[in-house]
């Protein structure tokens, strides 16, 4: 038997090849993450002996290694992904010192491949690898415009700190028209009636004329002052704003497009929308290596740790090393799950009863939420919240 270690990094990777017995085959070398270092891979791997298995472990170290693992999946070659953690963990055992090289990393990887099981890394969709890529960018992009929001707040605090709480929704279709077009409360206050009429076609007659008169009247009165340089940063962060809606719009469109190729269960649990789900699903490379849902729950880094110690017995906190984009997904899916499920709103109840706080109860509708994907998802069934127990 071959064991091969790859150690992942951003320009090039290190291998080492030794046999079960401890026979070194290939001593440590590097090859380039490009189509020439990956061929020298190839060409070494194809020498070694036919008739042995070889056994190859991959740190998971995010991006880095997707286009090798796609090389060698390309080529039938299986490999195992080893958690970070696992392999620091292995290296400590072996020593106090602490040493860490690219080099002593593939030998120890290596060395892991002969203590553990060989749970191959499934031959998964790379299109739902890109799916992941695609989902957690449109978070990104989410969050970088709630980031706005916070800034369009703070300079209207100085310039019209009256016209946030006039508006139910300062970021509507409406009130960004009036910032865009009238920048300023001394415009906003000289509005004239053929200002109304836009502003109430764009807000599809809901603006009332009465409302028009309030706003004029509080631009007029506002405590707020407009220098030139608040007036170009307001400008500036609403074009930044525009600009991420575009692209989250785009972006969302697109997802929903490949939703709808996806048949999963998933999509039918009443509470979780359509892009929250296909992040669940892409996040979990659509479920095929896991085998129960405590994997799932750990996966997510929802497992509670355990401490055991002579007669001490006892679980702790959540680990939270599994998918940090995972675990969020989850937990802001289960409080729409709560509301939307009767049965799952008294059980939050019940928790809540028991003297849990607010976080604590909604981490235990994440842990029966994912008990639930991981029975529809093997089972191949619709969610019917009448089975909820």
């Amino acid at each position: 038997m071959y064991l091969i270690g790859i150690d992942i990094s951003k320009y090039k990777h290190d291998c080492f090849i030794a046999t079960e017995t401890g026979e070194v085959i290939k001593d440590v070398f590097s090859f380039d993450n490009n189509q020439k270092g990956f061929t020298i891979l190839l060409n070494i791997l194809e020498a070694l002996d036919p008739i042995h298995e070889k056994r190859i472990g991959l740190e998971a170290t995010g991006h880095y290694g997707y286009n090798l693992k796609a090389f060698l999946d390309q080529h039938d070659y299986t490999f195992m992904e080893l958690n970070p953690f696992l392999v620091s963990k292995f290296a400590t055992s072996l020593s106090l010192r602490k040493t860490k090289t690219d080099k002593a990393d593939s030998k120890l990887l290596s060395m892991i491949l002969l203590s553990v099981e060989y749970k191959i890394y499934p031959v998964k969709s790379y299109h739902i690898q890109d799916l992941k890529t695609l989902t957690r960018f449109y978070r990104y992009l989410v969050k970088s415009r709630s980031k706005e929001t916070v800034n369009i707040t703070n300079i209207l605090d100085y310039m019209f700190p009256e016209f946030k709480p006039f508006f139910s929704n300062v970021f509507s279709t409406t009130a960004l028209f009036i910032l865009s077009e009238y920048k300023t409360p001394t415009k906003i206050a000289r509005m004239n009636k053929q200002s109304y009429h836009r502003i109430r076609s764009i807000s599809r007659g809901r603006f009332s004329y009465a409302k028009f008169i309030k706003l004029k009247d509080l631009a007029k009165n506002t405590i707020g002052s407009s220098s030139a340089l608040l007036q170009l940063q307001l400008q500036s962060v609403l074009n930044v704003y525009k600009s991420l809606t575009q692209e989250i719009n785009n972006l969302k469109h697109q997802l929903l497009l490949e939703a709808s190729e996806i048949n999963s269960p998933v999509f039918s649990i009443k509470g979780v929308s359509i892009i929250s789900g296909l992040s669940i699903i892409a996040e979990y490379g659509n479920f095929i290596s896991f085998k129960n849902p405590s994997q799932l729950l750990s996966f997510a880094g929802l497992e509670p740790s355990v401490i055991q110690s002579g007669t001490m017995n006892k679980t702790g906190r959540m680990v939270k090393r599994g998918s940090p984009y995972l675990r969020e997904t989850i937990m802001n899916v289960s409080m729409y799950f709560t509301i939307h499920n009767p049965t799952i709103y008294d059980y939050y109840n019940k928790k809540r009863s028991e003297g849990k706080a607010h976080r604590v109860a909604l981490t235990h509708v994440a842990k029966k939420l994912l008990r639930i994907i991981f029975h529809l998802t093997k089972s191949n069934q619709e969610f019917d919240q009448t089975k909820l127990k």
